[in-house]
């Protein structure tokens, strides 16, 4: 595989990110001297800048909205990506071509492994929104035993498209759906509390004992898992996904892992966790 000259994040917003300081430290701890950037890129723009960046040796991980279209623009993708139709991670092979991989799909599980001990059995979850978060979670989802999953989005259209997609979804609704509160899970996969205090559904629409998932985080977390904890529910936030798709990045485009004590450390510095 072509080693990277350049590595970014492409999306619109990416201010927010602590991307670039966990994979940092990952590049100075492995004696790399490029350095992981952001490119905020609008819509109209991203086909054309992920072509030119990629065409000048640029490596990287895409975010909010272009995960699905980054999925149209590969030239060949692995089977995670193709499932969910949608990439976060990419990179140039030695024969020129733009491959895309989508690493939420394994950080998802390994976060979820990680806060339960273990994946449940016939787990229902709830995803909220459609997009290429939601379409990596259900993606991973179909992989739990006997799981099943519904989909609610403020588009209903496209959450009955997420439906078709994914096998393990049974059911695509509003976000005003009340099957929410028949969950046993509830991921938030919209961006809806990245930048504001606005939650994506009240938490007392969802079931007493439900377990709150928020791929959003936030330096003191997000208002939603504060308000779910306060209300007896385990929650967690996105940011041990994000160490965990962060790695498996790290070894598509380097074909080796990390120091993955290194990253944890400086994401957790970067969001005043430490």
């Amino acid at each position: 595989m072509s080693q990277p000259e350049r590595l970014a994040l492409l999306g619109h917003p990416v201010s927010h990110s602590l991307s670039p300081a966990m994979q940092n430290a990952a590049l100075a701890a492995s004696g790399r001297s490029i350095r992981y950037e952001t490119m905020d890129v609008t819509i109209e723009a991203f086909e054309a800048t992920l072509r030119d960046f990629v065409a000048h040796g640029g490596a990287g991980n895409v975010t909010i909205p272009h995960k699905q279209h980054a999925f149209q623009c590969m030239d060949a993708c692995t089977e995670p990506a193709n499932k969910c139709g949608a990439v976060n991670t990419f990179w140039r092979d030695d024969y020129g071509r733009m491959c895309g991989h989508n690493t939420d799909v394994d950080g998802f599980t390994k976060m979820m492994t990680e806060f339960l001990g273990k994946i449940p059995e016939n787990a229902r979850v709830a995803v909220l929104g459609s997009g290429g978060a939601a379409s990596a979670i259900l993606t991973a989802i179909a992989d739990w035993p006997g799981a099943t999953a519904t989909v609610h989005g403020r588009d209903l259209a496209r959450a009955t498209a997420t439906r078709m997609r994914h096998s393990v979804v049974v059911r695509a609704g509003s976000m005003r759906d009340p099957v929410i509160g028949e969950a046993d899970i509830v991921v938030n996969a919209t961006p809806v509390g990245m930048s504001s205090d606005e939650q994506p559904v009240e938490i007392d629409r969802v079931a007493p004992n439900a377990i709150i998932v928020d791929l959003v985080y936030a330096p003191q977390e997000t208002p939603w898992v504060r308000e779910a904890r306060a209300h007896g529910h385990r929650a967690i936030d996105g940011l041990s996904m994000l160490l965990h798709q962060g790695v498996a990045a790290f070894e598509c485009w380097f074909g080796e892992e990390p120091d993955q004590s290194v990253m944890k450390k400086a994401l957790l510095e970067a969001a005043g966790r430490s």
